[in-house]
């Protein structure tokens, strides 16, 4: 085929919500740690290294089609290298390198072994959301009235819904609250009402909203249960760990009722929760009855921001999504197999695959370094024009997202976009890289079994073994 372009809790929770105790144990980017500093690694040969500039962000669609290919020889001796870094890396690596133009295989080891991926795997979600979701769809969130006075607060999985007026240029904050009861008051009051009930109605999703996920991970900021509403992901504070909400669509619907307040319109009594009529009722209710209806960003945006940001809890979301789209429960089972399906959809090979959740936050989710490998190929494919909403949104070395602190002073800077994997016992990278002679590559690496508190060291063997990629001027 054609190719063009992750103590105690106790102790966690005072230390800045955990943060800075995640910082130390390296389980989340920052500059702290208490793990052995690695020895620094020989000198590379030199390239030049882009500047921090929006047009970097280009480089990929300007490569020539003609450009040189490493060496299969050459590539594999990298890998072997690689592999061969246990003190850091542990002895479960899983890794394939493939050239990003003709799909040729340069270099594998354990690519076909069913390894943990960590958030690599939020890959997957991305392509089958981008090949089965509307790219004009949206998440609603509706008020509707029931009798002559009770609303209801409905949602689709808008968790990043503000808690004021909405920003039309923004993902996270695209829709307001403020901007939802401004339309609810001004129907209300044009019938006279003064005074309502309010209920929340989370019928659209089902199942536990933890799925397989610890429920300290939400006191630590990793995910916030998965909702139907939500202000800021759930989040008790600024700041992209801060603690979660237990029940965010809850405190989103306390936040609405302050917003009625305002405008004029007084909530009886407390948000209680109940379903409008029946099970997504709401969220087709059309008429009279539908007092005010707020939308996210675009599916392709939402896509961009959880892989740019590995946000755990919007990439549930789109799971759930995709999961309702093919008339499945809205729920962690019904993604997971809407995802697996919808990748056999695309030609992956999914005999191996075996998922938890949508994000990779669950430990118990498997895959292999070739399927992920065989999402790399689909999204630079020149057939896949759909694909490169999922290529736009990788962090870039050096410059942005979850890679916006690696890469650094190294030759990959602003060469290479790739998605982060981290849990306790893995790191994964993977993604493309463009070499010293202008050949985009796709890569996959996964370690899951790497040694206890050594995230540090596992994450600078693999960005040592890209950048290495990036001198590849080994045709």
């Amino acid at each position: 085929m054609s190719k063009a372009v992750g103590g105690t809790v106790a102790a966690a929770l005072v230390l800045a919500s955990g943060y800075f105790w995640a910082d130390l144990h390296d389980l989340v980017p920052g500059v702290l740690t208490i793990a052995p500093e690695t020895p620094d690694p020989k000198p590379f040969p030199t390239v030049n290294v882009p500047e921090a500039r929006p047009e970097v962000a280009q480089v990929l669609s300007a490569l020539p089609a003609g450009a040189p290919i490493p060496t299969a020889a050459h590539v594999s001796e990298l890998v072997k290298e690689l592999t061969g870094n246990t003190d850091h890396l542990g002895k479960s690596v899983a890794v394939i390198v493939t050239d990003g133009i003709t799909g040729e295989v340069l270099g594998e080891s354990s690519a076909d072994k069913a390894v943990i991926p960590a958030s690599v795997q939020k890959l997957f979600t991305a392509v089958v959301a981008l090949d089965q979701l509307d790219p004009n769809q949206t998440l609603r969130t509706r008020v509707v009235l029931s009798g002559t006075n009770t609303l209801y607060l409905a949602g689709e999985g808008d968790m990043m819904l503000s808690a004021k007026k909405g920003d039309p240029d923004a993902t996270n904050g695209h829709a307001g609250l403020q901007d939802l009861a401004e339309q609810v008051a001004a129907k209300l009051k044009l019938a006279g009402i003064e005074e309502v009930n309010l209920k929340l109605d989370e019928s659209a999703f089902r199942g536990n909203p933890l799925g397989p996920w610890d429920e300290d991970l939400v006191p630590l900021g990793y995910a916030a249960p998965v909702s139907v509403v939500a202000v800021d992901t759930g989040r008790r504070s600024e700041g992209n760990y801060a603690p979660r909400y237990t029940d965010p669509a809850l405190e989103a619907a306390k936040s609405f009722a302050a917003r009625l307040k305002e405008q004029g319109i007084a909530v009886k009594g407390a948000v209680s929760k109940g379903v409008y009529e029946s099970a997504g009722a709401a969220l087709n209710a059309t008429g009279d009855n539908l007092l005010g209806e707020v939308n996210s960003a675009p599916i392709p945006q939402i896509v961009q921001y959880f892989l740019k940001s590995s946000d755990n809890t919007i990439t549930e979301i789109i799971g759930h999504t995709i999961a309702r789209d093919r008339g499945l429960p809205a729920s962690f089972s019904g993604s997971t197999t809407a995802v697996v399906q919808g990748l056999g959809k695309l030609g992956i090979d999914t005999s191996k695959i075996k998922l938890v959740d949508c994000s990779g936050l669950g430990e118990s989710s498997y895959v292999t370094a070739r399927s992920i490998d065989q999402v790399l190929e689909l999204m630079v494919s020149s057939d896949s024009t759909n694909m490169i909403d999922a290529v736009n949104g990788l962090p870039i070395g050096g410059l942005s997202g979850t890679l916006n602190d690696r890469f650094i002073e190294r030759n990959g800077r602003g060469l290479l976009r790739a998605k982060t994997g981290s849990l306790p016992e893995v790191t994964a990278l993977a993604g493309t890289v463009v070499t010293i002679d202008n050949r985009l590559l796709t890569f996959t690496v996964i370690a899951d079994k790497i040694p206890k508190g050594g995230q540090w060291g596992a994450r600078k063997a693999v960005d040592t073994f890209v950048e290495k990629l990036t001198e590849c001027g080994c045709s």
